[in-house]
């Protein structure tokens, strides 16, 4: 139980929706997916990319220091996302917060390219290892900071960003910090990243308008499409003047596992990490839910039957943004935690396309977001209109 809520006082990302808030809401009122074909090592895929013009920061990035340049795009997204958010908050460089960024791939892009340069020539780069670690994403983003405080790096594949997240609230609960900026970041995109989501079987294939039928609760084939993302948030303890929004609950549980990538039936970790976020909190004043949602059969259907047992006739709006930006992995609550702040702000839902229209709700005052990451590790937070 939370003895205080926390502030989130800014938060940005980088995403196929863009990089700056009115961006990202002008996407989500229409209802085209930022979903697309391209080919990767002779092979057709469905993969979400970040618009050209936010691409271009990344590069601009790389020629402002010399140290940039040899760096995974995992880390250069997350330099310029906490950069964005610190700024946003009203924080300074050099200040005293703490640091908690995760990526469920890390720097894959890099790790591939090196490791291909290997095959050809039996030598790796000077600086191979060092810019391939996970670790290094928040190292580099607490170098270009210059932070005073602790830098924390973990990978817990899909739900990465929620759990860093989490590990923040501790930090401030205890009193051990006042500050702590959190994210994920994912660059997913490769030839052997898809070619492994293709493997497992899940990966949509079908040509259609919605390639990716996240929350098609009706779908016969696996239909997830991978996107590329980086979102930092900035928490404080407390009320603050210039919130978005406040964390009031939080919930984590992992499941019993029944194969190495799959969740239960009826997503008991779910129903465990939702109770938990909701225990002070009527159902009846939650008002959404923006879903993990992959796009699989199993795992939309496993967690709408975990809302629908937690729930029962109190059944919010629920949503999820992965049939218009794919999954992103480890940067993926972030997004959905933004996608939550924004249906508060415009007090607006963004439904699902393709979905059964809900009955709308006067206002939304309370959001609920989940992830899970393989392994069954749930985490669910609930958000409250600053």
């Amino acid at each position: 139980m939370l003895k205080s809520k926390i502030a989130i006082t800014s938060l940005a990302t980088l995403s196929p929706l863009g990089d700056n808030p009115a961006a990202v809401w002008k996407e989500y009122t229409s209802p085209l997916s930022c979903i697309s074909s391209k080919v990767y090592n002779g092979h057709d895929y469905f993969v979400a990319s970040i618009p050209e013009g936010t691409r271009s920061r990344i590069d601009q990035l790389r020629k402002e220091d010399l140290k940039y340049k040899g760096l995974d795009e995992t880390v250069l997204m997350a330099i310029l996302t906490a950069r964005e958010a610190i700024q946003q908050a009203g924080w300074q460089v050099g200040d005293d917060f703490g640091i908690n960024i995760g990526s469920s791939r890390g720097a894959t892009q890099l790790f591939e390219k090196h490791h291909q340069e290997f095959l050809e020539t039996g030598t790796t780069a000077t600086l191979t290892s060092p810019t391939t670690t996970l670790g290094n994403i928040s190292s580099w983003v607490a170098h270009d900071l210059r932070n005073q405080g602790p830098e924390i790096s973990h990978s817990i594949t899909c739900s990465t960003a929620l759990h860093a997240l989490l590990n923040a609230v501790a930090w401030l609960q205890s009193g051990m910090a006042t500050k702590f900026l959190v994210g994920g970041s994912e660059a997913p995109l490769t030839a052997f990243t898809l070619a492994q989501m293709s493997a497992l079987k899940i990966y949509a294939k079908e040509k259609q308008e919605y390639p990716c039928r996240a929350f098609d609760l009706t779908k016969t084939k696996n239909t997830m499409v991978l996107g590329e993302a980086a979102g930092m948030a900035c928490l404080e303890i407390g009320e603050q003047p210039n919130a978005l929004g406040y964390i009031i609950g939080i919930g984590f549980a992992t499941d019993e596992l029944e194969h190495n990538i799959s969740i239960s039936e009826e997503a008991n970790c779910f129903q465990k990490s939702m109770q938990m976020a909701l225990q002070n909190t009527p159902l009846n004043e939650v008002d959404a839910i923006v879903m993990h949602a992959p796009g699989t059969i199993k795992g939309d259907a496993s967690e709408y039957k975990a809302i629908q047992k937690v729930f029962g006739m109190n059944l919010p709006m629920v949503t999820t943004n992965k049939w218009k930006i794919g999954h992103t992995f480890g940067a993926s609550g972030m997004l959905n935690l933004e996608l939550a702040l924004q249906m508060m702000e415009h007090n607006s839902f963004i439904g699902v396309p393709f979905a059964t229209a809900q009955t709308p709700r006067i206002q939304i005052q309370k959001v609920l977001i989940n992830a899970v990451g393989f392994g069954g590790n749930a985490v669910s937070i609930l958000l409250a209109k600053a």
